[in-house]
């Protein structure tokens, strides 16, 4: 026992401790992990590395456009030529109705959220795996990575918004005086968005055949939301379970009736979305904490 006491380590001062001491029962407070929910401290440690945030996103957004020949061109071509073959199939071939709107702006609009949520999805499933090596060498809050994605997701966003503008000139129409209400359902877009980025980033690193699962994820699910439809396509009996599992059909079908058709959200489905939207969030920060203490050890 009392060479035992002679090996006791004062982990407060780094250094050896005295013949005699006490063995402490434990490490010391702050550097016991812990996987409570404590959203204050989340929100301080995210916002302390903020600088971290922006230079992981910047990076990647040099990567992704630098060497290419039509740079940012490429965050908004993808959509439009969805947007195209969505007015060729469902609103010349299936007649999908949206009234006085166009629908080229009624897809468009939808494939927006859609577009950011599925490269959040992809590049955050991605963001550990693709950062070990940094990770295990720089501290910081591990659910930066994922976040740094979003942000580049959001970028492209923006720029998809831009575009979106120059179809309202096209069309000679503007967005509809409760544009206001995007505010609201931009947060719940991003709650849901990051809830999922924060699981499948963990889950890439424990099962590796989910990266392989996520292209056809991505390619179901954009014909699974109401992106080149209306919610209104989905039974009624089922909207307010679809929205619980889905909350992008909410949020898609939100902006639709404030930006295009002057009309405020409905209000049941968007408490829904957003009910769900927190589940995701706090379930995807909670499964997230739960397992990245071992990523170290199945990298």
């Amino acid at each position: 026992m009392g060479g035992q006491r002679a090996q006791v380590i004062d982990e407060r001062q780094g250094r050896a401790a005295p013949p005699g001491a006490p063995v402490p029962a434990g490490p010391p407070p702050e550097l016991v992990f812990t996987r409570r929910l404590r959203p204050v401290q989340v929100a301080r440690e995210l916002w302390a590395a903020r600088e971290l945030v922006r230079a992981l996103a910047e990076r990647d957004l040099r990567a992704r456009y630098k060497q290419a020949v039509l740079g940012f061109a490429w965050a908004v071509l993808t959509p439009l030529a969805l947007c195209a073959i969505f007015t060729l199939v469902f609103h010349r071939a299936v007649k999908i109705e949206t009234g006085a709107v166009p629908y080229t702006l009624f897809a468009y609009l939808g494939l927006i959220v859609w577009q950011f949520f599925s490269n959040t999805m992809n590049q955050g499933a991605l963001s550990l795996a693709n950062n070990l090596s940094l990770l295990n060498k720089v501290y910081c809050p591990r659910e930066v990575f994922p976040l740094a994605t979003m942000l580049v997701a959001t970028v492209d966003m923006v720029i998809g918004v831009g575009v979106l503008g120059l179809m309202f000139l096209v069309f000679w129409t503007a967005p509809a005086a409760t544009f206001l209400w995007v505010l609201p359902l931009l947060v719940i877009q991003f709650a849901f968005t990051y809830g999922i980025a924060l699981i499948l980033s963990v889950a890439v690193v424990y099962l590796r055949d989910v990266r392989h699962l996520l292209p056809i994820i991505t390619q179901m699910g954009v014909f699974a939301t109401p992106v080149a439809y209306p919610l209104a396509k989905i039974p009624q009996r089922l909207q307010e379970i679809y929205v619980g599992v889905n909350p992008l059909g909410a949020v898609i079908e939100g902006y639709r009736k404030a930006l295009l058709y002057g009309e405020a959200p409905d209000a049941r489905m968007t408490m829904i979305a957003a009910a769900s939207s927190l589940v995701f969030l706090v379930g995807g920060y909670l499964v997230f904490k739960k397992l990245e203490t071992g990523i170290a050890d199945v990298a």
